[in-house]
């Protein structure tokens, strides 16, 4: 088995971000408007595209998007090799705090990796989320 990560296409992300995240929606529902500045990363297993995530950099401060693994793979470690590269490329740009919008249920995972709960909260599409932070 052969595991590799590298920068995807944008539209490589649309088509896992849909299969995984929100597959009733429209498929243009998971497209983000800031997609074209964001770096795109996959995972591959035997060059089949696993798990996702796009990184939004702003000056020292970056945040994390549209996490996904297929269904089939999620809890066998590759969504975590693939946060961890999230980190490494964030400090290749010089960021000093790093962020997400977790889905409360999926907040352990984060922790795991150094990320806090911040005090902001919200609700979308019945899903409730924390605002989870880690300073590099």
């Amino acid at each position: 088995m052969e595991i590799q990560i590298s920068k995807i296409q944008k539209e490589q992300a649309w088509e896992l971000r849909h299969e995984v995240m929100w597959p009733n929606e429209d498929f243009n529902y998971i497209k983000l408007k800031d997609d074209a500045s964001g770096i795109h990363l996959g995972l591959f297993k035997d060059n089949i595209l696993i798990s996702i995530v796009t990184l939004f950099i702003d000056k020292e401060e970056a945040q994390f998007r549209k996490f996904a693994t297929l269904i089939s793979e999620q809890g066998k470690g590759y969504g975590s090799r693939l946060l961890e590269s999230v980190f490494e490329e964030a400090k290749k740009h010089d960021v000093k705090r790093i962020w997400c919008n977790a889905r409360k249920n999926k907040s352990h995972f984060y922790r795991k990796f150094g990320l806090q709960e911040t005090d902001r909260s919200f609700m979308k599409n019945g899903e409730a989320y924390v605002i989870m932070e880690k300073f590099l």
